[in-house]
């Protein structure tokens, strides 16, 4: 009777052992602490998918090569520079002020080709990002909030061509300015969009003295916007780093066609300027 017994005890334990050994490892991918483990080959590249921009890339060793995709700014590529190399770090700062972190350990046979990473995802870190790189989810935020407010400036348009370019709003947050802008084709020919530019320049020009342009670029944009369909109408939220308006000189928007002479610009000056509106926190 004993020797069943103990028969039986052993025959437990070794079933039951296996499995606390694994629950015990973290083999393959998972979680070590809040670093994701990434398997990692040298003959295949694995694709790290983020919801937002990669703004900042660090690795943890010159035995992994690392690069964002070509022509996308959130797939990040990454695979092994030698075989077998050491287990790694890596980390990665996304627009919208996440800090992701990961453990990269060499899998020739079964590595990650793909993974998909989500804000849950992320280090408990908060990213500060400096006045000339604003953080991305906060400018769509308070674009989107821009986008939702009545319309509360008339007079600030114009029309050619049967273009319309119009500005319907004027909004400030902090050191961001919101300009809400109006597309519209009254045309029945579709207008492709080449550029949109947003320039500081002289009111008047003087034949003695070159006009100086000062160019602004967009921190964002609510939509991107290639095409003003015909007989229709596009609004968009453009995010500018905050700047003035100096005297006998203009803001100017121009609206510029691809492959053709449809070009038409609108004039800002600084009096516009009092019809901003201050966003309110979320």
């Amino acid at each position: 009777m004993k020797n069943s017994k103990l028969w039986f005890w052993a025959f437990i334990f070794c079933a039951v052992f296996p499995l606390w050994a694994q629950l015990g490892e973290t083999p393959g991918s998972g979680y070590d602490g809040q670093y994701k483990r990434v398997q990692v080959a040298y003959l295949k590249t694995t694709s790290i998918v983020f919801e937002y921009p990669i703004k900042s890339v660090d690795k943890g060793s010159q035995e992994v090569l690392v690069q964002k995709a070509k022509a996308v700014e959130n797939i990040l590529l990454v695979k092994a520079a030698r075989e077998n190399f050491k287990e790694t770090n890596l980390t990665v700062v996304t627009a919208e002020g996440k800090l992701f972190g990961f453990i990269l350990c060499y899998d020739e046979l079964s590595p990650d080709l793909n993974l998909v990473m989500e804000g849950s995802m992320t280090l408990n870190q908060e990213i500060l990002f400096s006045a000339e790189n604003e953080n991305q989810k906060q400018l769509e935020q308070y674009a989107l909030l821009a986008l939702s407010k009545k319309a509360t400036i008339k007079g600030l348009k114009t029309r050619k061509f049967d273009i319309k370019l119009e500005v319907s709003g004027l909004f400030i947050h902090q050191d961001v300015l919101y300009y809400r802008i109006v597309l519209g084709n009254a045309s029945p020919i579709n207008y492709d969009i080449d550029q949109l530019r947003f320039f500081i320049c002289d009111q008047k020009k003087s034949r003695r003295t070159a006009s100086q342009e000062i160019e602004i670029t967009p921190l964002f944009a609510s939509t991107k916007v290639s095409k003003i369909p015909d007989v229709s109408e596009v609004t968009v939220v453009f995010a500018l780093p905050k700047f003035t308006i100096p005297e006998k000189k203009y803001l100017t928007i121009e609206l510029l066609e691809r492959g053709g002479e449809r070009q038409i610009g609108l004039h800002i000056k600084n009096s516009d300027l009092m019809e901003l509106q201050v966003l309110s926190g979320l």
